[in-house]
This record gives C-alpha cells, sequence and structure tokens, in this order.
C-alpha cells in the first residue's frame, strides 16, 4: 500500500571518487592542517609533508588539489562539494572535540590540585590551632 521513498545514494564518477578519496585520506592524517574562511565559503587542507594542499570553493563547487608535481581545479556537482565538506566539517569539528575535551581536562586538574592544596592547607592550619589550644590548656591547668 505504502512506498517507502529511499533517497538513493548518489553515485560519483571516477573523478569523484578519486577526489573524495584523496580528501578522506588527507583527512586521517593528523598533520593535515583544516583551515576554514566559513564568510568565504573557503576550505582550506594542508600537508606539509606530503606537500599536498585542497581548496574547496562551495559557493562556486570548485575543488583544487595540488602536490609538487600536479594541480587540478574543477567545478564539480553541487551534492557531490556539500558530501565533501561534510566529511571536512566532520574531521574539524572532532580535532575541536579533541582540543576541548584535552583543555577541559587539563582544567580539571588544575582545580583539583588547587582543592587539594587548599584542604591540606585548612588541614595544617587546623592541627597549629589543636596544637595550640591543647598547649593553652595545659599552660591554664
Amino acid at each position: 500500500m505504502f512506498r517507502v521513498f529511499r533517497k538513493k545514494a548518489k553515485v560519483y564518477s571516477k573523478i569523484e571518487n578519486h577526489i573524495f578519496g584523496i580528501i578522506t585520506e588527507l583527512l586521517k592524517v593528523s598533520s593535515t592542517d583544516i583551515n576554514v574562511d566559513e564568510l568565504g565559503g573557503k576550505y582550506y587542507l594542508s600537508n606539509e609533508e606530503q606537500h599536498f594542499k585542497v581548496t574547496i570553493l562551495s559557493n562556486d563547487y570548485v575543488i583544487r588539489l595540488t602536490n609538487t608535481r600536479d594541480s587540478v581545479a574543477e567545478k564539480y556537482d553541487k551534492i557531490f562539494v556539500e558530501d565533501v565538506l561534510k566529511a571536512v566539517k566532520e574531521e574539524k569539528h572532532r580535532r575541536m572535540e579533541l582540543v576541548y575535551d584535552s583543555i577541559t581536562n587539563s582544567i580539571e586538574k588544575k582545580a583539583e590540585r588547587l582543592h587539594n592544596t587548599l584542604i591540606e592547607s585548612n588541614e595544617q592550619e587546623n592541627q597549629k590551632v589543636h596544637k595550640l589550644e591543647t598547649k593553652l590548656q595545659k599552660i591554664r591547668k
């Protein structure tokens, strides 16, 4: 009775598959820098070790790949570029989460150290006060 409409998975051309593969491989490497100009709709990937640079111009649906030997810049299908950008944004977000978690963990450890130091300091102060009170009691007797 009811048909379930499924969105067909986009079938990429051979070139698109290669481009997507190159970008996802670059994103797997932690030494690949990801820089973004959100207002300009520009995304940059750069891996100095592998001499590879990728520029994605999201407003124009252009992807430029450059290494030491070759450079290619082409306009691609909107859906393909959006899929590429989704992968880039997900990796950028994942890396930002790692940095955020690291900063949060560092702050938490520092706060714990400060708290413990204050507790120890208060305990030492209380011990000193207790000793003085004990001495005063002995003197009064």
